[in-house]
């Protein structure tokens, strides 16, 4: 089985995951605990490797790291355990806008390639992310229009996806600056096909607390 069929197959069952969350809060719990957890342990062993050791810049960068996972995992339960509508249809909105992205820059990155984004991550392209951009805009919207009814955004809906989509870009580069630093490849092997659980919420990570302030303005 090649890279890219472990990465889909994947991807289905954390999209089958993420839906029985939704409807189940002990799922929910559960798995948030399993993402707390792994993210947590990921986080240690790239500052055990980029500071070598010192107790100290290890301590505060995980102490850091836990203090926002936890902000990130509760602004998740309390929208998604919550009875409003319009919250965990707001937070899938960001969790689609992020899939989008990802899809976007890996679809584009892979059929056109061209110029590298970054040094950080050699695999991004400016192809990819105008890919990540414009999947996120169309489907983003159509989104948005289905469910207007529930969605009452102050804010422009394409200003609002732009910034989600670039929020996420943002949150994928910051954990592959932090992999360049640790001389990772990848954060972990729990997830075949795209490594760690940090591989898989980079982007979410810086998305999903902003654009929850975003939105609610």
């Amino acid at each position: 089985m090649n890279n890219i069929t472990k990465r889909i197959l994947t991807s289905i069952i954390l999209l089958l995951i993420i839906y029985l969350s939704i409807i189940n809060s002990l799922i929910l719990l559960t798995f948030l605990f399993i993402i707390t957890l792994s993210a947590i342990k990921e986080f240690n062993l790239i500052f055990k490797s980029i500071f070598n050791n010192n107790f100290f810049l290890i301590f505060i960068s995980n102490l850091l790291s836990v203090f926002y996972i936890s902000i990130f995992l509760i602004i998740i339960w309390i929208n998604l355990n919550s009875s409003n509508t319009e919250k965990i249809v707001s937070i899938i909105f960001i969790l689609f806008i992020c899939i989008l992205t990802d899809v976007g820059g890996l679809i584009f990155g892979k059929l056109i390639g061209g110029k590298k984004l970054s040094k950080i991550s050699p695999n991004k392209t400016y192809a990819g992310m105008i890919g990540s951009f414009l999947l996120s805009l169309i489907f983003g919207y159509l989104f948005f229009y289905f469910q207007k009814n529930t969605l009452n955004f102050e804010l422009n809906v394409f200003l609002i996806i732009i910034t989600l989509s670039l929020l996420s870009q943002l949150g994928d580069l910051t954990i592959s600056l932090f992999k360049r630093k640790a001389n990772f490849k990848d954060t972990g092997s729990i997830l075949p096909g795209h490594g760690g659980i940090l591989d898989r919420i980079d982007g979410i990570l810086l998305a999903i607390p902003f654009g929850a302030i975003l939105i609610s303005l």
